[in-house]
């Protein structure tokens, strides 16, 4: 199983080669309580991703609330080993309408 920072450095790299050009920011979870890890740049677009190890994860506080609401901005998703390829085909879609 990997740790979160794995998986998290896994999912950067993918983002990464499917994206050619990307930003990949990782937000400081410090600063902003329950704001997903990363947002992605690309093109005029933006997504944002709360990565996790596993699907049964503990979500901490405020987590799925900023989910949902980037998500209505944009795109939003909890994104973990489980559905990894899923998420990455919904974002495929989302950075090329």
């Amino acid at each position: 199983m990997h740790s979160e920072a794995e998986f998290q450095k896994e999912v950067k790299r993918d983002l990464r080669q499917k994206f050619k050009g990307c930003v990949v920011l990782k937000n400081d979870s410090s600063h902003f309580q329950g704001i997903p890890d990363l947002i992605v740049l690309y093109k005029n677009k933006w997504i944002a991703l709360e990565c996790k190890r596993s699907e049964k994860e503990h979500r901490q506080p405020n987590q799925q609330h900023y989910v949902n609401q980037l998500n209505k901005m944009s795109y939003a998703a909890f994104i973990y080993p489980e559905n990894k390829e899923e998420i990455l085909e919904e974002i495929h879609k989302k950075f090329k309408t």
